[in-house]
């Protein structure tokens, strides 16, 4: 089943062309971002600037960090509610997408830390607008919120189909004030998605065809935007594969290989895309064998083999510079089997298979 409520505009000048949508949508929004991001991709300027244009106001809640924390939530929907707003409009990378929409949830039904994972709670939610200013995500068209708690260090993710926003609006223009390190390891986190939803028990054989195009313009524009970061044509194409990668996931879900990087992210800080790049390698072995057929179609799509593949991965020199302990196998093991993806994973992956990932991280 195929079912993807969000309205996209997609390419130049999408906020301006959004107008009609988002003045249908409230008088007043809470725009949801971190403190540097959305002014520094232009995004924020082309929000207010329209919004003066409609009459809308709005309040800035620039609190989301990177990873963000509960706390973060339910505070964002306190303020939500103290400035009156009715919708929300979430402009960032993954994170502010996740906390937009986790806002909106916990301000429509009222929720509080204890109870932010309680899907049986979430009845309703308020408009979400998502413009993404990475490539990476796909965060504007799932209904996935990806949180962290700050006193465990446990970084968890749920979904439901209220948190889908109700417009994405993607300008690739957005992405030209990331750093080098960001458009790689953004990129890196839609490749994954993309070979997540081949990977899931719940794979969709009609959206194949997006998901070996999305991997092939990842394959195709990389490189070149790291070498010309002004290339606007090659950013858009690794946006629109970061878009497909997040059609993919709002379906099939994620796997393993995302279960693993949560607590990689939790406990040393890494990027997320990048703890998705160290494990891809021995998590499509470990894959291979039950999807055997939906990589060779991939690699046959891009005329390649999956040797070639990992020469290609390899080049990227995706490094982390932290040292796993067994103590701290040990402790996350029990984690990362208890998470929601690993319902997901097309085989089953036992404590000996996760020992043998995270030692391998370097």
């Amino acid at each position: 089943m195929f079912y993807l409520p969000v309205r996209i505009i997609f390419g130049a000048n999408a906020v301006r062309k959004s107008f009609v949508f988002i003045n249908r949508l409230g008088k007043r929004a809470l725009l949801v971002t971190s403190k540097h991001a959305a002014k520094a991709s232009g995004a924020l300027d082309d929000v207010q600037n329209l919004f003066a244009d409609l009459n809308i106001d709005y309040y800035i809640y620039d609190q989301v960090e990177e990873n963000p924390v509960l706390e973060t939530i339910t505070t964002g929907a306190a303020v939500f509610g103290e400035q009156n707003c009715d919708f929300v409009i979430g402009i960032g990378g993954g994170s502010p997408l996740d906390a937009a929409k986790a806002i909106s949830l916990a301000a429509a039904n009222h929720l509080d830390q204890s109870t932010l994972y309680d899907l049986a709670k979430i009845k309703k939610s308020f408009p979400v607008v998502a413009i993404p200013t990475t490539a990476g995500t796909g965060s504007e068209v799932t209904q996935y919120s990806v949180l962290t708690n700050a006193e465990t260090k446990v970084k968890a993710g749920f979904g439901h189909e209220c948190a889908f926003p109700v417009l994405a609006l993607d300008d690739a223009k957005y992405t030209f004030s990331l750093s080098p390190k960001t458009t790689l390891y953004t990129a890196v986190d839609a490749l994954s998605h993309l070979l997540e939803g081949l990977y899931s028990k719940q794979r969709l054989p009609m959206i194949y065809p997006l998901i070996f195009q999305g991997v092939k313009l990842i394959l195709d524009n990389l490189k070149p935007v790291l070498e010309n970061p002004n290339d606007l044509q090659k950013r858009e194409n690794l946006l629109l594969a970061s878009l497909y990668g997040g059609m993919a996931i709002a379906h099939t879900s994620t796997t393993f290989q995302h279960s693993i990087g949560y607590p990689l992210t939790a406990e040393f800080g890494l990027p997320h895309g990048l703890t998705n790049g160290l494990v891809l390698k021995p998590i499509m072995n470990l894959y291979y064998p039950s999807v055997k057929n939906e990589l060779d179609a991939l690699f046959a799509y891009l005329k390649t083999d999956k040797a070639s593949f990992f020469n290609w991965l390899d080049s990227l020199e995706l490094s982390a510079g932290i040292k796993i302990t067994p103590e701290f196998v040990a402790a996350k093991t029990p984690e990362i089997l208890s998470s929601r993806n690993m319902a997901n994973n097309p085989v089953s992956v036992t404590a000996e298979d996760i020992a043998a990932v995270l030692q391998n991280i370097n």
